[in-house]
């Protein structure tokens, strides 16, 4: 299949950022979308000859407005069938544009390539950890990729690309559309890319948390009415675990504090619960915290969402880095 390129996004990536294009070196055409960096990440894209776009800062900034921008870029070239997106912040593993682009051409009817993005550095954090085990996603047909992924610029135009007023959660609306459209989205058994959440402090863990719950609720609210729900269970068990279940037992207070220290214990119950399912390890009891505690911040996100679409008032985009 010919016709590839790449589009790459970031903001003061830094070294991270050479990596990720150095990774690229087999792709012949190379869009490097920028959005306000001042550390010299445009300056460092164009002398490796990647042509570079610079996002107008004075409107809101996504990263789906961004990967659109790239896109548009790509379609004033012409020539381009297939758009590997990558992160400024991840290298692309060598090997992967034959496993992918084989993928590709088996079956027509696939839109969407994606394989194993792994962490540089899991062992630096547990959050790395975490973020390292999310990205193991089972293989064969999926429901969605994430920001990493091969895809044809037929299925692309499809859908007219990504949806731009999206703070979060962009990918897996994308891959919605594309599957009512009829593309499929793959998970294949091939490393992709290597990426660098850099997740050393618990205030960066709670702001992707809080991120993820704003994602459901106006996934949830977008597209929840459609026959697979999407992102209904997610929204829904932020707020049980997060804001219900804290309220309800905050209120037994009212009747004496002894009931409320026996309801608070159903969360150390359920982090035994999920570390016994996962097989007990330190890693399987340092997951089921994380997720239980994420619950609090998605709980926060969701809340957030709703209150900025009532005040018709768009939350800013949510960083952790």
């Amino acid at each position: 299949m010919t016709g590839l390129a790449a589009v790459v996004i970031g903001r003061n990536e830094g070294a991270r950022l050479i990596a990720c294009l150095d990774s690229l070196s087999c792709v012949s055409t190379v869009v490097y979308v920028d959005s306000g960096s001042t550390d010299g990440s445009v300056m460092a894209a164009r002398e490796r000859g990647v042509a570079v776009v610079s996002l107008d800062m004075s409107q809101p900034f996504t990263a789906a407005r961004a990967r659109n921008a790239g896109l548009n870029h790509l379609r004033e070239l012409g020539g381009v069938d297939v758009v590997q997106f990558v992160d400024g912040d991840c290298e692309v593993a060598a090997g992967w544009f034959d496993a992918a682009l084989t993928s590709l051409e088996r079956d027509l009817e696939v839109g969407v390539v994606c394989g194993r993005r792994r962490e540089r550095a899991p062992d630096a954090s547990i959050y790395n950890a975490q973020c390292d085990r999310e990205w193991d996603t089972p293989i064969g047909e999926a429901l969605a990729c994430g920001g990493d992924a091969l895809m044809r610029m037929a299925a692309l135009d499809d859908v007219v690309g990504y949806d731009p007023t999206l703070i979060a959660g962009e990918e897996p609306e994308l891959c919605l559309r594309l599957r009512a459209k009829g593309w499929k989205v793959i998970r294949i058994d091939a490393e992709m890319t290597r990426h660098d959440a850099n997740i050393v402090r618990f205030s960066q863990f709670w702001k992707r948390a809080r991120r993820a719950g704003y994602a459901y609720a106006e996934g949830a609210h977008r597209h929840g009415k459609t026959p697979e729900r999407h992102f209904v269970a997610q929204t829904n068990r932020a707020l049980v675990w997060g804001l219900v279940l804290p309220l309800a037992i905050g209120s037994l207070t009212m009747f004496w504090w002894g009931y409320m220290m026996l309801g608070a214990l159903i969360y150390p119950l359920q982090i035994l619960r999920l570390a016994r399912k996962k097989g007990g390890t330190k890693p399987a009891f340092d997951e089921a915290w994380l997720l239980t505690v994420s619950k609090f911040a998605e709980a926060r996100g969701v809340v957030e969402f709703h209150l900025g679409r009532l005040a018709k008032r768009p939350s800013g985009l949510i960083e952790y880095k």
